[in-house]
């Protein structure tokens, strides 16, 4: 009796760990492929919880003559579904399925298994304790299973084994609950319902196992179906999906799906960032790049013999050791972060503006270049607040520049203007906007914040392939259909430009 309450509280734990990862992974996946990571993970927490509550209330209809077999067939039903809820999801996104509505549907059926799942366990240790007792048991175990759950997800199976990878692992996990509950009561169980389980937590088992066996030919599939060129490099980081393909001569990088450059035209977009800044500051010995992991603009940067000291904070270590070490991408950048003058450090952008500026000695910076992702989530909105480049300008020295990248202002209009805004709520001297076409993204867009008047006397510029200082003109104007007026300022407590890039972008995307 003792070791069969023993084998139902490992259940109840199992089952609690196992809840959460489902959750985290179809959320994850979510924001991986639609962005808007809020969105995702609001759905999914409001429809898991939802249908919890529709399967705690159906399982008032399980008998208690067919309890235990019961409980056991959801637990291989749940291994199944939770299992392949992210190759399902993969499966979806390269059909083009709509991948919200998949997500929902998953999402849902796992609640309602989960649901179940604690209801019936508390019947089943009816016999062993008290209704006190048996309750805060079973509470307690499965909170402990979810505590677990959330510290090991993010620091260890993610960047261990991808959201792919782990979702197999723990509908395996899953299928721990109804093994060892089909191999303790194995006698209690009738004939006939005892071969049906055996039989399905074996075809459940190869299904799972030849999943992950085969995981890395599916996601080389998967990637030929989603990326139009040869995938030559596919990795799950602690932070995204880094994908680089190749076509003849074009090397392109993709995070979570999103085109970050094609090396045909990308000297457009770097030069643009960096020259423009460049010209205007002789005397600049410092430069401090947000983002920039792929040292295309410290490419650009080196190009300046002046330059003493170059500083690259880029959260992901992913993608500067990809640009160390990829053959591909060392002769695109020229194997700029190995120079001895750039220093690259894997840090949040936002919490090393803040530690500099602590500092007794705190290095400030002529020139600042941010060189982030899109608004599309959250976590990047925030890098696109106000308090953030109140935080920039803290740690730029007097007579410093500022440019970031600011998404397009044809295709988020509202987005680039409110980024534009933004900045000049800040107090600089000067902001200027400006804009160029790269054929890869279109029409793309920055903004320039000076401390004191962005001057208009350029210094010339080292050998380019597009910017030159007689451009910058024509770069400065905006047509009509590219200029929005309202945009509202951008801060931590309103993230308005993430609704604006969402609003902006749904259509084309």
């Amino acid at each position: 009796m003792v070791r069969e309450s023993h084998i139902l509280l490992f259940s109840i734990l199992i089952a609690g760990f196992c809840s959460i990862v489902y959750e985290l992974l179809i959320a994850t996946t979510g924001s991986y492929f639609l962005g808007d990571s809020i969105t995702q993970f609001s759905l999914t927490i409001g429809i898991y919880m939802a249908f919890m509550g529709v399967g705690s209330y159906c399982s008032r209809w399980v008998s208690d003559k067919t309890l235990l077999e019961s409980f056991i067939g959801f637990e291989l039903l749940l291994a199944l579904i939770g299992g392949s809820c992210v190759p399902l999801l993969y499966y979806a996104y390269a059909i083009e399925l709509p991948l919200q509505l998949v997500s929902a549907i998953l999402t849902a059926a796992i609640g309602v298994l989960i649901g179940l799942e604690i209801p019936l366990l508390s019947r089943l240790m009816e016999k062993h304790y008290t209704l006190k007792a048996n309750l805060a048991n079973v509470l307690s175990v499965d909170y402990f299973g979810a505590l677990i759950a959330t510290l090991v997800f993010p620091f260890i199976l993610l960047p261990w084994l991808g959201v792919f990878k782990t979702s197999l692992a723990f509908g395996l996990v899953n299928l721990s609950i109804a093994l060892s509950l089909l191999w303790y009561f194995f006698p209690q169980i009738s004939l006939s319902r005892r071969q049906w389980l055996r039989a399905a937590l074996i075809g459940v088992f190869i299904l799972l196992v030849g999943l992950m066996v085969f995981s890395k030919l599916l996601n080389e599939k998967w990637n030929e179906a989603v990326y139009e060129d040869q995938v030559i490099h596919s990795e799950q980081s602690q932070y995204q999906q880094l994908v680089l393909t190749r076509y003849k001569d074009d090397i392109r990088l993709y995070l979570n799906g999103g085109l970050q450059f094609s090396s045909i035209d990308e000297y457009r977009y770097h030069e643009s960032l960096v020259h423009p800044a460049m010209a205007r500051l002789k005397h600049a010995k410092s430069v401090l790049i947000l983002g920039g992991g792929d040292g295309l603009a410290v490419r650009e940067l080196l190009k300046y013999p002046q330059l003493k000291s170059i500083t690259v904070v880029d959260l992901d270590p992913a993608v500067a050791k990809l640009a160390k070490t990829n053959h591909y991408l060392t002769t695109l950048n020229q194997e700029a972060l190995s120079h001895p003058k750039v220093r690259v450090l894997h840090q949040d952008g936002f919490v090393f503006l803040a530690d500099n500026q602590a500092l007794q000695e705190s290095q400030t910076f002529d020139l600042v270049l941010v060189d982030l992702p899109d608004p599309k989530t959250i976590s990047l909105a925030r890098l696109y607040s106000k308090q953030f480049y109140h935080s920039v300008r803290r740690n730029m020295a007097p007579g410093a520049i500022l440019v970031t990248q600011a998404t397009s202002p044809f295709f988020a209009g509202k987005a680039f203007w409110s980024i534009h805004n933004t900045i000049a709520d800040v107090g600089f001297a000067q902001v200027m906007p400006y804009h160029v076409n790269i054929p890869s993204f279109g029409e793309w867009g920055f903004v320039m914040a000076c401390h004191i008047q962005c001057q208009t006397q350029l210094q010339p510029t080292p050998e380019t392939r597009f910017y030159s200082a007689k451009m910058e003109q024509s770069m400065r104007i905006f047509p009509k259909d590219m200029v929005v007026k309202d945009s509202l300022v951008s801060t931590l407590d309103k993230p308005n430009v993430l609704y604006y890039y969402l609003d902006g972008w749904k259509y084309w995307n």
